[in-house]
Order: structure tokens, then sequence, then C-alpha cells
């Protein structure tokens, strides 16, 4: 075949931190493994849940399986929407419409989830250089608010929430929901799950299998905490959430520890790689605990998505969050594709300055 009939190689996508590695080849010989009536049934989630269970060192009854992380910010929503409707027709909810607090920059997930269920959404902005806004947070809570989003690591920034806070403001708001997007913890070792779930009832890790796993495209999440916690969630959640091959692929994923920590190992060194060219370039960029990076290149950020695009090289642009005017993120994770995305990050920034 001559190259003038030659596919055109698939763009790298360091653009939604995602694992460019793949997944585990077990996850594929379990996927192989599925048969027809495997398909043709409902599957039973008895098994899975006592292995994710197992896997995160929490009791029965303390792991609810999703269909991706995402279901479970909305799950989360419509729980605190039904419960808010309740307090209403006993007299004690008034009239407006309960509150979903973010803390912004934010996953867009957040307030997509709260407005599906009817809540009205508070954002509350970061300090300077995206410190978290503790004091902004808890003076925001009102018997309206009833779930506030966080995520630590943050997404876009990949700053960590400062030690204690969240137990903080768990304390001081215990009739409002607050959900932990752990989407990257695997990556920052911190995690809520442990003793600050059965101390806080009103306290749920949120997990996804979709970035150390590589399992994004089957769709995989959990949340995690105290049954007490988890009742409201389970009285909106679907039945029959996730499908039998991710079932079959999480069993599969969890099993091979050595993949995962590959997954970190090569996005500690990509990260590093990522910080020491913003520093050759001058670039502000912020410490990050994730598998991403995020950097200011200036007004012409949108511009050099664009020609990175041209490149086969997709990363993001963030300008239009909060504090991020100029800002783009890249994934950090396999160690030689961080290499290709800055060699072509290097050469758009030569054009632009010719």
């Amino acid at each position: 075949m001559d190259n003038t009939t030659r596919a055109a190689e698939p763009a790298l996508r360091l653009h939604l931190n995602e694992h460019t590695g793949g997944c585990s080849p077990a996850v594929i010989e379990a996927l192989r493994s599925i048969t027809p009536t495997d398909v043709s049934s409902y599957p039973d989630y008895a098994g899975i849940t006592a292995s994710v269970e197992r896997y995160f060192g929490v009791d029965q009854g303390w792991v609810h399986l999703t269909n991706g992380l995402d279901e479970g910010l909305h799950l989360a929503a419509q729980a605190a929407a039904l419960a808010w409707s309740r307090d209403d027709r006993a007299g004690s909810g008034g009239s407006r419409a309960a509150l979903a607090m973010v803390v912004t920059p934010a996953f867009e997930m957040y307030e997509a989830s709260a407005a599906a269920a009817g809540l009205d959404v508070v954002r509350i902005d970061p300090e300077p250089e995206f410190r978290f806004p503790i004091e902004a947070v808890a003076r925001t809570f009102s018997t309206r608010a009833r779930v506030l989003y966080l995520t630590d690591p943050n997404n876009p920034t990949g700053l960590g929430i400062p030690d204690g806070a969240i137990a903080a403001l768990a304390a001081a708001a215990p009739e409002t929901t607050i959900v932990v997007d752990e989407a990257y913890a695997d990556f920052s070792g911190r995690t809520v799950i442990g003793p600050l779930l059965e101390r806080h009832r009103n306290l749920i890790a949120g997990r996804t299998f979709a970035k150390a796993h590589g399992l994004a495209a089957l769709r995989v999440g959990a949340l995690i905490a105290h049954p007490d916690a988890l009742a409201p969630i389970r009285r909106v959640a679907p039945p029959f959430s996730l499908n039998i091959g991710a079932v079959r692929a999480l069993e599969a994923a969890m099993a091979d520890r050595r993949h995962v920590d590959q997954a970190v190992a090569q996005s500690r060194e990509s990260r590093r790689l990522i910080e020491d060219f913003c520093r050759r370039h001058g670039f502000h960029f912020w410490p990050s605990e994730a598998n991403f990076v995020l950097f200011r290149v200036g007004h012409r950020a949108a511009e050099v998505v664009r020609l990175m695009a041209g490149r086969g090289v997709l990363i993001r642009d963030r300008s239009t969050q909060p504090g991020c005017a100029g800002c783009i993120r890249v994934t950090a994770g396999v160690v030689a594709h961080t290499a290709r995305g800055l060699a072509a990050l290097e050469d758009v920034l030569a054009s632009l300055n010719r």
C-alpha cells in the first residue's frame, strides 16, 4: 500500500484526560469471553459490587455502581431535588428550588446534572491562583443548599483540596450532600474513603474507572459512602445501569493492578516533562496532582489548539473557565505520547513567533 492510500494516522487525544495507552489486555480477554446468553440476560451486580467494595476497602453496602461517574453526579442531584420536594410538601422547603453549589472552575457535568434535576446553581469563585475558597463555601450554605460538588484534585487545575477542608465543610452543613468527585484520585493518592465517610453521613466519594484503568468508553463509575448516605441515591437510581461488558471489564481491570500502577507512573513522568516545558517557555502552570497540566499560553490559546489539531494532536482550550483566560490543558499520560505532543507544541510556538 503506498502513501496515497494509507489511512490517516489517528489524532493523539490529549484533550480529555483519557488513558491514551489503552485498557489492560485482560479487559479485552474478558470482553471476548462474553457469551450469547450473557448478552440476553440482565446482569447480576452482587459479585462485581462486592469486588469493588473489596477494592476500595469498604464494608458491604458502601458502593453503588453507576454508568460512568456522570450518572452518579446526576443521581446526587435527583436525590437532592426529591428530598427538597418532600420538604416543600411538608411546609419546610419553601417555594423556591433547592440549590446545587459548584466551586469554579469545575467539570461541566455538575451544572448539567443540577439543571436536569431542576436545581438552581450557585457558583463559588476560587481565590487567587485557584486556592480553595473554604470560607466562601461555608458562607454560601443555607437550608436550600442540598448538594455541593467538589473535585479533588480539581479539573481543570489539577490542584488538591487542602487537608481538613472537606471534613470541616461536611461538619458545617450536615443537611447538604457533599459529592467529592475523585476521578483523578488514582494519580493524587488522596481520598475521603475511610473513617471520614463513617463520621459524615452527608459525604459521598465519586470514583471512575475511565482514567487510570482505561475504561472510558465502557462507562463505569461508583459512588462510595455509608449506606445511609447512599439510600436516597438508590431510591432514584435505575435498576440496570451497567451493561455486561462493563461488568466483566471492571472485574478484569481491578485485578490488573500493575496496569494501573504503570499508568500512574507514566503520568507522573509526563507531568514533569510538561512542567519543564512550561519553565523553558516561561508559561505559568499549576502543579498538578492529576493526569493533566493546565498552563497559560496567552491570548493565542485558541489558535494554539487549532494549530495543534492540524498537526494531529488534540489539546483543550480552557480559556472560558473562570480564572483560566489564555489557558490550555494537556493530558499527562503515556510518556511517548507526551513527548510527541510537546514536540508538536514546540513547532506550533515556533510558527507563531516567526
